[in-house]
């Protein structure tokens, strides 16, 4: 299973959202701190979303520390790319752990620190209120809308 979480994270390397999609079961179930809890297609949707958005402006993934067993696994893994909404550089440090299902990732949780990435990605007020449970429904709202709004193009 460590290929697979290998592919996956090559796969956004690249930009190559439907190759990340292939690594997730259909009844896929994905957390992060800035979307919440997707599931299925959705949880696809998010990394289709996202790599249209990052195409030709420099997102730069890398992943190491990948351990897995047939029924689970973990990885490391960082993003620098610009926040579109105020162009400030970010790097994101994120570790995700996995679960297994018939050869594929049947539930997907990414763990970073919100108030990190928050004061990064929106300066001051980033700063402010990005540890607050407020801010992260708020962030959760707006990027489920995007995602929302992303599905009803495709």
């Amino acid at each position: 299973m460590k290929e697979l979480i290998d592919k996956f994270y090559t796969a956004f390397a690249n930009l190559d959202a439907e190759v990340m999609a292939s690594c997730y079961h259909t009844n896929i179930v994905f957390y992060d701190p800035g979307f919440g809890t997707l599931k299925g297609k959705r949880a696809s949707n998010m990394w289709r979303m996202l790599c249209s958005n990052q195409k030709g402006k420099g997102l730069k993934v890398t992943h190491s520390n990948v351990m897995a067993d047939a029924t689970k696994g973990s990885a490391h893994w960082e993003a620098h790319y610009t926040f579109s909404k105020t162009g400030r550089k970010v790097h994101n440090i994120i570790d995700a752990e996995f679960e297994f299902k018939d050869g594929l990732i049947i539930k997907h949780t990414d763990t970073f620190n919100l108030h990190r990435w928050s004061g990064q990605a929106l300066g001051f007020q980033g700063q402010l209120l990005g540890w607050t449970g407020f801010f992260k429904k708020k962030l959760q709202a707006q990027t489920n809308r995007l995602l929302d709004k992303f599905e009803s193009q495709r």
